[in-house]
């Protein structure tokens, strides 16, 4: 799968709460096609938040197979999140669609690839898409130079640290917390 672009989703799980946030900048090739989009949703009844990376209509797709997952396995966010991942990998349909997912509880953050891969992050940090690495690298610096900080606020700093580097994120900035 190559790198899902145009899109900044960064978690933070810090000091028993856990933050998520993404830009709204939706992109058709090298134009902004709208900059508002909410990439971050609540699911199964608001323990669960998801947000996504990629192409907006495989998002929706994923973010509804991965809601169904919960209902199933009784909101077990990790085990659904396996589930998801084998199905993504071995569904002919599925494995078309070009997105990625980090899911958080207040417990953990996991990200979810069309690889099959499903990921706990190192530092309860996780980010995906064209600006995951400058958000994740200032994300990381404030857990560890301004701890003071709660989770939102690390996330919606990193973000806006990313939309001022990468052009394909913008500040139209959505933070869900738990």
């Amino acid at each position: 799968m190559q790198p899902i672009h145009a899109t900044t989703i960064l978690a933070v799980l810090h000091n028993g709460k856990v933050a998520i946030g993404g830009d709204g900048q939706a992109t058709m090739g090298n134009t902004v096609a709208k900059s508002n989009v909410k990439k971050i949703r609540k699911l199964h009844e608001g323990k669960v938040i998801a947000g996504f990376a990629g192409s907006t209509a495989d998002a929706f797709t994923l973010l509804d197979r991965f809601e169904e997952k919960l209902n199933s396995y009784g909101g077990n966010m990790k085990r659904a999140a396996i589930e998801l991942a084998k199905d993504w990998r071995m569904d002919r349909y599925l494995r078309r669609l070009e997105a990625m997912l980090i899911a958080v509880n207040k417990e953990e953050v996991l990200v979810i690839s069309g690889t099959g891969d499903v990921l706990e992050p190192d530092n309860q940090v996780a980010a995906i898409g064209s600006g995951a690495m400058y958000a994740q690298s200032a994300a990381l610096a404030l857990k560890k130079h301004a701890p003071h900080l709660s989770a939102d606020e690390m996330v919606r700093e990193s973000l806006n640290i990313a939309a001022d580097i990468c052009i394909y994120t913008n500040h139209n900035l959505v933070v869900e917390s738990l």
